[in-house]
């Protein structure tokens, strides 16, 4: 007598989960990557606009502190310049920072997917590590820092990318997908399911 089918519940989780073919978040990266540039850049220029207001405010008065007005129509002039130049310097530093947000933000999520592929396309934090280094290192050399103050920022990209990275397998994990590291660190193998033959 030949083995019967047994059936499945619709709703009960596969067996072992494929995270390979399953976008980080849930997001294709189609999507991941210019919603995470938009919303860095908008961090970034909110972020500019307040400290290049204060910046053009301090140089301002800096500049003209040899020459105070003396008059109530000097001084009206001098605040009505003071203001266009605050507001000028704070637009200027707002996109600027709003722009180097964004660009360091979207090679961290493209160097994360690079990674992500170049592995076989297993998606966990070991990527998003690598991607975290590697975007810090770039972000020394651009800024040709010294070698103590690009080993802090490789020792907050490695922070970042770290915390990131488990951020995103825990999230993973509760979904029902399954790490290779952690059945590993567990002590558990992945088993395949045996074709079920029919009647």
């Amino acid at each position: 007598m030949a083995d019967s089918i047994i059936p499945e519940e619709p709703d009960a989780p596969p067996p072992f989960s494929s995270p390979t073919h399953e976008p980080r978040l849930s997001t294709p990266f189609a999507i991941r990557l210019p919603l995470s540039v938009a919303i860095s850049s908008l961090t970034g220029l909110t972020l500019g606009l307040s400290h290049g207001s204060q910046t053009a405010g301090l140089r301002f008065r800096a500049e003209n502190a040899h020459r105070l007005p003396q008059t109530p129509t000097g001084w009206y002039l001098y605040h009505k310049s003071k203001n266009y130049q605050v507001m000028l310097g704070s637009v200027k530093e707002g996109f600027k920072m709003g722009g180097k947000v964004g660009f360091w933000v979207g090679a961290f999520f493209t160097m994360e997917e690079a990674l992500d592929q170049a592995r076989g396309d297993r998606k966990d934090f070991l990527s998003t590590v690598l991607a975290g280094l590697s975007v810090a290192g770039g972000f020394s050399l651009w800024n040709r820092f010294p070698l103590i103050t690009a080993a802090r920022t490789a020792k907050s990209g490695l922070a970042f990318g770290l915390a990131f990275g488990l951020a995103q397998d825990v999230i993973s994990l509760a979904r029902g997908r399954r790490l290779a590291y952690v059945d590993f660190l567990l002590g558990t193998r992945r088993h395949e399911i045996p074709k079920q033959r029919l009647p």
